[in-house]
């Protein structure tokens, strides 16, 4: 059953898209997801390579529904704000599967999703066509279950597997926006793309928020907000620099039996309190 307080946070995130920039750092579990919303951070999202790095598995939809429904679940009760999850391409291809993955997560407590239109880690993308029937399966299913303002971020991955030639990717990626809107999603993630002119392009072309993924190198939020950007996500970037940091730090006991590569941790007290006890 969808809370007052679940309703709440979904119009929250609902504002947040509605005007300037904000940045998502990506969780992967309880505790990460704890001390990113510590840091301040409006809402959070889950990062589907760092759940599957967390549960030993690698990205690229590896995952099932039930493990990915299960972190989601764990996120939403340990932090005070929104929560919406990577359901990669939404563990089935049939809009069915679709809709049972946006039913799984609203009850472990979500109010938005990330909706992959790759059918697979290779590169193959749904039709436009194909993948509004699996936008309305997962609006349908998310009105069904009482939460008809559930956040739809549709990501494309034209631009982040390559598809078609280089100067048709634009027009391919409003073609979708256009069908995708209109089926029902809320929001565009385009992720490698990060080309202000384009994304100037891009996002005074569609009605749609657009989300990019940002990471070392990316242009700063100040130009990508003059660019119209509206969302930023970090995506595995943070997890992957907590698990190289581990491997580093295990290297460095291991081989030269020092601390250093941990010596700028926070200290215990600091993130013991970031958990309400239970």
């Amino acid at each position: 059953m969808v809370t007052e307080n679940q309703q709440a946070r979904a119009e929250t995130l609902r504002a947040l898209h509605q005007d300037g920039i904000f940045v998502l750092p990506n969780a992967w579990d309880a505790g990460s997801a704890a001390m990113i919303a510590a840091a301040g951070a409006p809402a959070i999202a889950t990062t589907s390579a760092g759940v599957s790095w967390s549960l030993g598995r690698p990205d690229g939809q590896h995952l099932s529904r039930a493990e990915a429904v299960a972190v989601a679940a764990r996120i939403a009760d340990t932090v005070a704000v929104p929560v919406t999850v990577d359901i990669e391409g939404g563990y089935g291809e049939d809009p069915g599967s679709v809709a049972a993955t946006v039913r799984e997560v609203i009850a472990a407590g979500a109010v938005g999703i990330n909706l992959e239109d790759s059918s697979a880690s290779d590169g193959t993308l749904f039709g436009p066509e194909d993948q509004a029937e699996r936008i309305r399966a997962a609006r349908r299913a998310a009105t069904e279950a009482g939460l008809p303002t559930l956040w739809i971020n549709l990501r494309t991955d034209v631009y982040l597997f390559g598809i078609g030639e280089p100067e048709g990717r634009l027009d391919d990626v409003l073609t979708r926006a256009a069908t995708y809107s209109d089926a029902g999603a809320d929001g565009l993630f385009v992720p490698g793309l990060l080309d202000l002119d384009i994304l100037s392009t891009l996002t005074g072309k569609t009605a749609l928020p657009v989300n990019v993924m940002a990471g070392p190198g990316a242009p700063g939020l100040d130009a990508l907000g003059a660019a119209g950007v509206r969302r930023v996500s970090l995506g595995q970037a943070i997890a992957q620099a907590a698990y190289s940091l581990a491997r580093r730090a295990a290297v460095e006991a291991l081989t030269a039996g020092s601390y250093d590569t941990i010596a700028d941790a926070d200290p215990f007290g600091e993130i013991n309190g970031a958990f309400a006890a239970r």
